[in-house]
């Protein structure tokens, strides 16, 4: 079995596992790669297995249709063909939204979809107007009118995504209104019979204040989380596929993590933890763009990554014992070594002053998907070991 260097730190590796299609079982595809691993020497207690939520979902076979969702949310909140539905914060995405609004659209086709974008960014950083301009113009709630015909290209996928959501809720059938505000309740000044708090991380909230005005709003983890095809994440972390398809987040993550965990125990003898993952949690600096437009990076994870992970100040300490104190290189090296060991009780003083706990599935999650990329590295599979 391979051992790590004692000189070497954490390390994260893409396993390629071939074309991924709906009917396989996963656990059983995963675990073969694993056997190979396993036989290379390249897996050990405590590793991290981390596999991606989109070949988890493929395999299960959990995609619904556009038709899917428009029967669906005609029947949740109870809406007629020329009904009025608002849907408040969405992100401002072709992947991620656009089929979701397609689905949405199609329930209404004598009525009418009030979208609200928030400005002058959706929530996780998509540019939806420029902020100069809407800086210049000192008001709370933007109208087309309000707009002048402008166009505003988002500055990295170049699409006008006012334009674009107003295009497809005109071909399923529907009337398209588009405001730009970033107080959800203004959504009550249209009248809408039912309302969508259709933001991601800050969900709960946008429908807790919507909900204090209005009897019938709902988050898009209430739509496709129930039945024969579903998501516990319902619409949320979904993906656009081919035609009129959704892929939606896996479902029974849990149980899949579980399933893998224990096999690889009982079949080769080693103790993992094991994660399935979506989008990472970082702000891409250059863009502004904070990737994680999953509910999390983690769609689920076993016990042992189920807390956080947090240190000693190891710079810190280091100038601390040596700079000020005087030490030695091999009296710091064993004064810190003590302390990694032991660290402070509480809240650690100053020797874990900056260190900021972090989930360990959150750090992990995203650096599963820093390895394995989103694109065409074929490796769905990643093996972080050492951390």
């Amino acid at each position: 079995m391979l051992k790590l260097p004692e000189y070497m730190g954490p390390l994260a590796f893409g396993v390629k596992m071939g074309l991924i299609v709906p009917g396989m079982d996963i656990v059983e595809t995963v675990f073969e790669q694993l056997v190979h691993c396993h036989r290379d020497g390249l897996l050990g207690e405590g590793d991290i297995i981390c596999i991606t939520e989109s070949v988890v979902a493929r395999a299960q076979n959990n995609y619904v249709t556009t038709a899917d969702v428009a029967r669906e949310v005609k029947e949740k909140l109870q809406l007629a063909p020329e009904s009025r539905l608002g849907l408040v914060f969405p992100i401002a995405s072709r992947n991620r939204f656009a089929l979701v609004l397609r689905g949405l659209s199609l329930a209404l086709p004598r009525g009418e979809v009030i979208v609200q974008f928030s400005f002058p960014s959706d929530e996780v950083g998509n540019q939806v107007i420029d902020p100069d301009f809407a800086r210049s113009l000192g008001r709370d709630l933007l109208t087309l009118e309000d707009l002048g015909g402008q166009e505003f290209p988002h500055p990295v996928t170049e699409i006008d995504y006012i334009r674009y959501y107003q295009k497809i809720i005109r071909e399923a059938g529907a009337t398209p209104r588009i405001i730009l505000c970033n107080d959800p309740r203004r959504i009550l000044d249209y009248e809408p019979d039912a309302v969508i708090a259709a933001d991601i991380h800050s969900r709960a909230r946008t429908c807790a204040a919507i909900s204090t005005q209005h009897p019938r709003c709902i988050t898009l983890d209430q739509l496709c989380n129930s039945g024969a095809i579903y998501s516990e994440w319902g619409l949320l972390g979904s993906n656009i596929s081919a035609g009129e398809k959704i892929k939606l987040a896996p479902r029974e993550g849990p149980q899949v993590v579980t399933a893998l965990q224990r096999k690889v125990q009982e079949k080769l003898g080693v103790a993992v933890e094991v994660m399935i993952y979506g989008d990472g949690a970082y702000c891409d600096p250059t863009t502004g763009i904070y990737e994680l437009a999953d509910p999390q990076p983690a769609v689920a994870a076993t016990a042992g990554l189920n807390r956080f992970r947090e240190g000693i100040k190891y710079k810190y300490l280091a100038d601390q014992y040596y700079l000020e104190e005087g030490k030695s290189v091999a009296e710091v090296e064993r004064l810190l070594q003590e302390q990694k060991e032991n660290p402070p009780g509480g809240e650690g003083g100053e020797a874990c002053e900056g260190t900021t706990p972090r989930r360990m599935e959150d750090v992990v999650a995203s650096l599963a998907d820093l390895v394995s990329g989103s694109s065409d590295a074929g490796t769905p599979l990643v093996v972080v070991k050492g951390f």
